[in-house]
């Protein structure tokens, strides 16, 4: 009888175990850390218990690395000295950036940083450039002048990088490498515009991820059904001044180094590439609506969520479902067909 009692007892205590641990592992672990210039906050469920710590070690690694305006870093040194000896890290996204501009040419730039720090969205300092010197700018906007030798890369007078509008992207991609060697179940991290799905809920829902509203950037004006992938967003309301009634933004067009208008308000966009979807909603923001959607027929990897002035929403058909729009907004939905 004792032998019955100790083992119904022990089985009990097992099955208490079992329970806690099933109730604990769908419980997220999260933590928050300021990094590329953007509060940044990751969610993990399951997997080794310092995931967490390891992906804000790995985010604060690359921005130490990637920061322009950071005198240790890597990009700094090349932009001052015209050449430097990079770490891998900074080769490899060099590049893919170089492959992306070529593939997003001419909408997307990487030598972009004089017209950037000229406009003062390096310092906060802000300035309109006048025609002749935007015009010089324009000229020096070239990344086919960026010369490589392994690691050791190579900068024309003038030229100077900027990888801002690809370092988050990167940076989701890395984290994604860990999360697998760390067996996570599930994560969504928020890397400051550009969000990283991973796997789905532990009650085997899909995440649901805001669409910033420019008017009022800290709520959303629509919700996207998703999971594993990245899910990037390039706005004006991010970074701008004004002068005379007059908005200027921080994205700029590489062909005129001038701030882009052209009716769009922010570009969303999902792909499973975090490098490339952070590209994508940069250059589709400058290309505008027609050229935008011309070349989402022409590449079949990737969706975009795009607003413009006038409230409308166009969704390409991959995530024209998937997209549910806040109470409160009349905002005209527009699906695009391949």
């Amino acid at each position: 009888m004792k032998k019955r009692i100790l083992g119904a007892l022990c089985a009990l205590i097992l099955l208490i175990a079992v329970i806690l641990s099933s109730c604990a592992s769908t419980e997220p672990r999260s933590a928050s850390f300021q990094s590329m210039d953007t509060l940044m906050t990751v969610k993990v469920y399951g997997g080794d218990k310092d995931l967490c710590d390891r992906l804000q070690q790995r985010v604060t690694e690359l921005d130490a690395l990637l920061d322009a305006t950071d005198e240790n870093s890597d990009i700094y040194q090349l932009n001052q000295n015209g050449k430097a000896d990079v770490s891998n890290d900074t080769a490899a996204l060099l590049e893919r950036s170089l492959q992306l501009s070529e593939k997003l040419d001419p909408a997307f730039d990487i030598t972009i940083y004089p017209a950037v720090k000229a406009w003062g969205f390096t310092t906060g300092d802000y300035r309109i450039p006048d025609d002749d010197e935007l015009k010089q700018l324009a000229a020096k906007i070239d990344d086919t002048a960026v010369q490589s030798d392994n690691n050791t890369y190579t900068l024309p007078a003038g030229v100077m990088l900027d990888l801002g509008a690809v370092a988050k992207g990167y940076a989701a991609d890395q984290c994604d490498a860990i999360l697998k060697e760390g067996h996570a179940d599930a994560a969504v991290l928020n890397l400051g515009g550009t969000v990283k799905l991973y796997g789905k809920k532990p009650d085997g829902k899909r995440f649901s991820v805001g669409v910033a509203d420019p008017d009022n950037p800290a709520g959303y004006f629509g919700y996207l059904s998703c999971e594993d992938g990245v899910v990037a967003t390039s706005g004006g309301y991010e970074r701008y001044f004004e002068r005379d009634g007059k908005r200027y933004i921080h994205i700029l067009d590489p062909a005129t180094a001038k701030p882009v208008e052209n009716g769009i308000q922010s570009v969303t966009i999902c792909c499973d590439d975090g490098t490339a979807a952070d590209a994508l909603s940069t250059a589709l923001f400058v290309m505008g609506l027609d050229k935008a959607t011309a070349y989402y027929r022409a590449h079949p990897d990737f969706d975009f969520i795009i607003l413009t002035d006038d409230h409308s929403v166009y969704l390409t058909e991959g995530v024209y479902d998937e997209f549910t729009l806040c109470d409160g907004y009349d905002f005209h939905l527009k699906k695009v067909d391949r």
